[in-house]
C-alpha cells in the first residue's frame, strides 16, 4: 500500500513539473507577437542599437537561430548584434510586417507572416522591393525565451 501512494505521489509531481515548464497558450502568443514587433521595429528607416538590443532580449543565452534557405545558423548573440549593427548602414525607406496566422504547440509558435520592404542595402548598388510570405518557429524555454528559431523564406 506505501508503495502505492508513493507511485501516485510521485507521478503527481512529475506531472506538475512538466506542466510548470510549459508556457500557456496566451504567454506564447503575447511573446511570439512582440517578438515579431521587435524585429520589424529593427528593420525601420529610424531602428536604433536599442531596437537592436530589444530584438536580442527575446533570445535565450544559448540559442539557434536557422536560416534554412541560405543554409546559415547563427549562435552567438555577439554575432547576431554584430550584423544587425552592420544593416543600420541601409537605406530603408519602408519595412512592414504583418502576422498572418499563428499556430502554438508546446512551447513553440509558428508564424506565417507577411513582410513588404523597399531597402537599398550598404552593399549593393540597387534598391530592393519586395514581398514575402514566410513560416518561422520560435521554440522556447521553460523561462520564456526563445532557444531555436527556424526561418523558412517564401519563394
Amino acid at each position: 500500500m506505501g508503495n502505492l501512494i508513493f507511485m501516485i505521489v510521485l507521478a503527481c509531481i512529475s506531472t506538475f513539473s512538466t506542466a510548470s515548464d510549459q508556457l500557456s497558450e496566451a504567454e506564447l502568443k503575447q511573446k511570439a507577437e512582440a517578438f515579431i514587433n521587435a524585429k520589424n521595429d529593427r528593420e525601420q528607416s529610424n531602428a536604433t542599437i536599442v531596437d537592436i538590443d530589444n530584438y536580442i532580449s527575446f533570445l535565450a543565452d544559448e540559442f539557434v537561430d536557422e536560416h534554412i534557405k541560405f543554409n546559415v545558423t547563427i549562435t552567438s548573440k555577439e554575432e547576431l548584434r554584430k550584423g544587425m549593427i552592420a544593416k543600420l548602414a541601409n537605406k530603408v525607406y519602408f519595412s512592414d510586417i504583418n502576422i498572418d496566422q499563428l499556430m502554438i504547440g508546446h512551447n513553440v509558435v509558428f508564424v506565417k507572416y507577411t513582410e513588404h520592404a523597399k531597402v537599398k542595402p550598404f552593399h549593393m548598388d540597387k534598391i530592393v522591393e519586395f514581398t514575402s510570405t514566410n513560416i518561422i518557429s520560435l521554440e522556447f524555454n521553460k523561462d520564456g525565451l526563445i532557444k531555436h528559431i527556424r526561418r523558412h523564406h517564401g519563394l
